[in-house]
């Protein structure tokens, strides 16, 4: 072999080497690499665009979050596809503003869901780990309602409870009444037979 070609095996294992240590960093950077099998989405935002807007949904003030929210909403209706749709979607899961609404997130996402060739692989993780929070965040409003309700209606059973036993404590009282006056009548009529009884026998004419 000559001094040439060692020379150029050289420079192309080099350049191998400094592409896999790159791709290595970018890896253990949790920075997303290329692959073949990653679907190519002409026009499709970064997970940074999204991300960026739903920091700034969770943070900002009520300005921010109205202007962030009707955004999203006339992307998707004017512009609608999966990533217009998956960007309001994920407002709509976002707690904390007064337009979130994960039941309709919910529907939304399992639609965007169902159309995976059009999405990114960041995307589909998106959608993905937000739908599994949107379900467990419904699962435990509609586990939270349900306790409420329940407590409602033990406080209520109570309540008629503790009605009944008023009422029939009242109506024992009643009675109680009732029989002391029949009885102080008794008595006076036997005090007053009593009286008149003592007057004859003081008085024998």
């Amino acid at each position: 072999m000559t001094s040439r070609a060692r020379q150029i095996i050289a420079l192309i294992l080099l350049g191998g080497f400094v592409t896999g240590c790159a791709q290595t960093e970018d890896w253990l950077r949790g920075r997303r690499t290329a692959t073949p099998s990653d679907p190519v989405i002409l026009g499709a935002p970064s997970a940074d665009s999204y991300l960026q807007d739903l920091h700034a949904l969770a943070t900002g003030d009520p300005y921010t979050q109205v202007e962030i929210f009707s955004d999203a909403e006339s992307a998707a209706r004017l512009t609608p596809g999966p990533s217009t749709e998956l960007r309001f979607a994920l407002v709509l899961a976002t707690p904390g503003h007064a337009e979130t609404d994960p039941q309709r997130a919910q529907s939304m996402l399992r639609e965007i869901l169902s159309q995976t060739e059009l999405l990114t692989t960041a995307e589909i993780a998106l959608a993905t780990i937000t739908l599994r929070s949107v379900e467990e965040r419904l699962t435990l409003d509609a586990e939270s309602r349900r306790l409420r309700a329940e407590n409602a209606q033990a406080r209520t059973t109570e309540t008629d409870a503790l009605a009944r036993r008023i009422a029939t404590v009242e109506a024992e009282n009643r009675d109680l009444r009732e029989q002391l006056t029949e009885a102080e009548q008794k008595l006076e009529a036997i005090m007053s037979i009593e009286r008149s009884l003592r007057e004859r026998s003081d008085n024998p004419n």
